[in-house]
């Protein structure tokens, strides 16, 4: 008698594509002895995508940190998109990276509060989405990063059903859409659980999986009082950097594997950012 069963998947994946997510604090701190912090971090993951935010670059002065951390790692040209500006002319946005070209991409421009100046609701947010073109077939990769304050949960909702509507725009898709970023709420917020389906969805049929929920081990933390930059806030501990994946598609693409905290360890005494990120491995 068999005690094996197909739940329609059919035969299940033995290969996986690694996929980063890291804020990366932009020009803030101890900017220049922070990156190469950054970039001994990224190699050692060995991602093969990786979503950035707070990213930043000085068009003035032909600097681009995505561009920097790309070519370090072997990576094609990335995709950026800046949000916000400084006097001197340093921008700071989203980025994605990836060892293998993009067939497509794009740039969403999120909701804020409505009738809220820039300088009253913070810097415009954005979500960046490159579909990248992997040896097994294209990979959907969405990577947001949500409005910041504690009492902006109402915006991220808007944010949320927003990014929603936009994966659901792109549509057919072989390998899950994956959204990944700093959304600035814990686990149990509304905001965050709209996108997991334990409330009410704003888009019927686009849902995710919490990688770290499902498949990481302890609390996760990604906002940390262990990093001295972090720590300077007197905030609490708390998980607000993702991973998300839809539903597992044929020969279970897309499935969460393993998932980790990365650059929670210093490089000496320096930490790459005030955030640590995650990376996960779905079968691919």
């Amino acid at each position: 008698m068999t005690t094996t069963y197909d739940a329609g998947y059919g035969e299940l994946l033995d290969t996986t594509v690694r996929i980063a997510t890291w804020n990366v604090w932009g020009r803030y701190g101890p900017w220049t002895d922070r990156m190469p912090v950054i970039v001994e971090t990224l190699r050692g993951v060995n991602a093969d995508i990786v979503c950035l935010q707070e990213c930043w670059e000085h068009p003035g002065e032909g600097q681009s940190q995505a561009a920097e951390i790309a070519d370090a790692l072997g990576f094609v040209t990335p995709i950026y998109a800046h949000n916000l500006e400084w006097p001197d002319g340093t921008r700071s946005g989203n980025a994605v990276l990836a060892r293998w070209p993009r067939a497509r991409d794009g740039v969403l421009v999120l909701p804020r509060a409505a009738g809220a100046t820039i300088d009253e609701e913070g810097e415009e947010r954005l979500c960046v989405f490159a579909e990248i073109d992997g040896p097994r077939g294209p990979i959907q990769v969405y990577c947001a990063h949500l409005s910041w304050r504690g009492d902006h949960g109402a915006v991220r909702q808007l944010q949320v059903a927003a990014i929603a509507a936009w994966v659901r725009e792109q549509r057919p898709r072989s390998f899950p859409a994956v959204l990944c970023g700093d959304l600035n709420a814990p686990p149990d917020s509304d905001e965050i659980r709209m996108l997991m389906a334990t409330a009410a969805v704003p888009v019927p049929g686009v849902w995710f999986r919490d990688a770290w929920a499902e498949y990481g081990d302890g609390p996760g933390h990604t906002w940390s009082n262990t990093n001295p930059f972090a720590a300077a806030s007197l905030d609490r501990d708390t998980r607000i950097d993702y991973v998300l994946t839809g539903a597992p598609k044929a020969h279970g693409s897309g499935h969460v594997r393993r998932i980790e905290v990365i650059g929670d360890t210093p490089v000496g005494t320096m930490f790459g950012s005030d955030h640590f990120g995650l990376a996960a491995d779905l079968r691919y």
